[in-house]
């Protein structure tokens, strides 16, 4: 990386030394204001965004790319905080198919989650096709029942009578106790490479998807058995997914209309903390 990626408006720079004191390490206070110390920049473009009088660029994160905040939107801690509390993870699903352009949506403002040294590289692969996801959903369930059947440390788990009710349940009536009916699948995938944080980086993702998906009116819940499966390398799963060999799943969310509304918010387990 060349070391002349920061660029410096002169007039409009008071030499305040904020961007400096963002980025200690790669950014320094010289005679004639920031300058590069290391080539070791990660394109947050924290620098960019945090200068009071937009006097600095960064070539790997251009100020023109960046859009000024609106303090008037900013969230009041109350609504923010039943906001939050508000989410469910939502298990009974409108047929009603989501817009496409409504996923992307959600999927915009997953990309800003926060990543390990701002790796990102977190992409998004969507099914939708009803005929496609049962399909998923009947091949987990295969993958679930035969891990049950021959796997004694899943046979042990204390989630395994509950899963075996979701097998159950599906072999005698065909409900979808994998997807849930849900009429779209977000399957999170990074690079085999990438490991754990493309992981990590995934579930940052889909929590900034389960909330924004929740203003738009949409209800979500992660796929569980879904991933395991996907993490096992189970070929049926994978082979309906068809992804890029170069690619694996590391997250899967449910996302729709909601059949029902919820008028009251769970309560948690008491907080936990300590103190040093």
């Amino acid at each position: 990386m060349a070391m002349d990626f920061i660029q410096v408006d002169q007039a409009k720079c008071t030499r305040c030394g904020i961007c400096a004191e963002v980025c200690p390490g790669v950014i320094g206070m010289g005679e004639n204001g920031p300058q590069v110390i290391r080539d070791l920049c990660v394109s947050c473009g924290q620098c960019v965004a945090v200068c009071p009088h937009g006097a600095l660029d960064n070539a790997n994160a251009p100020l023109d790319a960046q859009v000024a905040r609106d303090r008037a939107a900013d969230i009041r801690e109350e609504a923010a905080a039943e906001f939050l509390r508000s989410r469910r993870s939502v298990r009974n699903y409108r047929s009603q198919a989501v817009p496409r352009e409504t996923i992307r949506k959600v999927l915009d403002i997953a990309r800003m989650a926060p990543t390990a040294c701002n790796s990102q590289g977190v992409a998004y692969h969507v099914v939708d096709d009803p005929a496609t996801l049962r399909r998923i959903a009947s091949a987990v369930i295969d993958w679930v029942e035969g891990e049950l059947t021959n796997s004694p440390a899943m046979a042990a788990s204390k989630y395994a009578p509950h899963t075996w009710m979701m097998v159950e349940i599906y072999r005698q009536s065909g409900e979808d106790t994998v997807l849930r009916s849900a009429p779209c699948l977000i399957v999170a995938i990074a690079d085999k490479d990438v490991a754990p944080a493309g992981r990590d980086n995934a579930y940052l993702s889909l929590a900034y998807a389960q909330l924004f998906a929740t203003s738009m009116g949409l209800g979500t819940c992660w796929a569980g058995l879904f991933e395991y499966c996907a993490a096992a390398g189970y070929e049926p799963l994978l082979g309906l997914l068809n992804l890029p060999q170069d690619m694996r799943v590391v997250g899967g969310m449910m996302l729709g209309y909601p059949k029902y509304e919820y008028y009251r918010m769970v309560e948690r387990n008491p907080l936990q903390v300590t103190w040093q």
